[in-house]
């Protein structure tokens, strides 16, 4: 998706600077005032750090444009390039941002309305990534929720970003998707559980999450014979909330021997050990 992101917005915008040069769209053929005129493609291949990218650069009959955002003979587009690129759309930046972003890191021209051409072809890939269909096994999902600051109608509010990580059948992770809601809830994690099954998920062996309440049972609902495995960060924090400050080191350190246990046999052994040290003091632990 990142290479064909990439090559969109080379070629989006290579036909942006040729309109603005030749003073006409591709289609306004018939209200230029230029005794010049497009003249085609020449095919181009970039080379960049996702793997080498096809691009089509417009030509001019006169051989007089020169492009800017990937110049003649120049067949490697820079990492720090492809970074501002992404990135300008991941952050949800205006044109006239994205105009200024680039004019002051490559000084390179490039209207809003070229600008705006360019995203608007990329927003059908993102959509189409979003709703991309899945495998159907997922042996482990890792799920949980970011959460941020976005400025709406002139406030400051804080939005989540849920999000999925999947891990094939191959080993190979994978983004299954990202959804943005607000306060992270079990009720929006339903709706997430939801769209993954419909995209073709039927089954998820190990889900790991959070300690969110309610979160299991949205699991549950959707994907019933999945097992939970929960965050051992959650579970540590949990455990230790009332325990005092002078106890904390020596009951973090028995505490490890048994989260860090190869085995379920030792793990079990050590909790034993565990309990016969601190129940008197802290019974609910163990």
């Amino acid at each position: 998706m990142v290479k064909e992101l990439i090559s969109q917005v080379l070629e989006n915008g290579l036909d942006g600077e040729l309109d603005e040069e030749l003073g006409y769209t591709r289609y306004d053929y018939r209200n230029k005032d230029t005794d010049n005129s497009r003249n085609g493609y020449s095919p181009k291949t970039v080379h960049t750090s996702f793997g080498d990218t096809e691009i089509d650069v417009p030509r001019d009959r006169k051989g007089e444009f020169e492009p800017q955002l990937i110049q003649k003979h120049q067949n490697t587009l820079t990492q720090d390039m492809e970074s501002k690129i992404i990135s300008m759309y991941a952050k949800g930046m205006s044109t006239g941002d994205i105009e200024t972003h680039i004019k002051d890191l490559y000084g390179i021209e490039m209207s809003d309305s070229t600008i705006s051409r360019i995203t608007d072809k990329v927003l059908p890939l993102v959509k189409e990534w979003q709703a991309r269909p899945l495998e159907a096994v997922y042996p482990v999902v890792f799920m949980d929720a970011i959460h941020f600051h976005v400025r709406s109608e002139g406030r400051i509010i804080k939005k989540a970003v849920y999000i999925a990580i999947g891990i094939n059948m191959e080993g190979f992770k994978d983004v299954l998707g990202m959804w943005i809601g607000e306060n992270e809830s079990a009720k929006f994690w339903l709706t997430v559980m939801n769209d993954m099954k419909n995209r073709g998920i039927e089954d998820i062996l190990i889900a790991c999450v959070d300690g969110l309440t309610g979160f299991p049972n949205a699991i549950a609902a959707v994907f019933p014979k999945t097992e939970l495995q929960q965050c051992i960060i959650h579970q540590i924090r949990n455990t230790t909330k009332f325990v005092s400050y002078k106890d904390i080191k020596l009951l973090m350190a028995d505490l490890k021997r048994v989260y860090a246990a190869p085995n379920e046999e030792s793990a079990l052994f050590e909790l034993d050990i565990f309990e016969d040290k601190w129940k008197s003091k802290y019974p609910k632990i163990s």
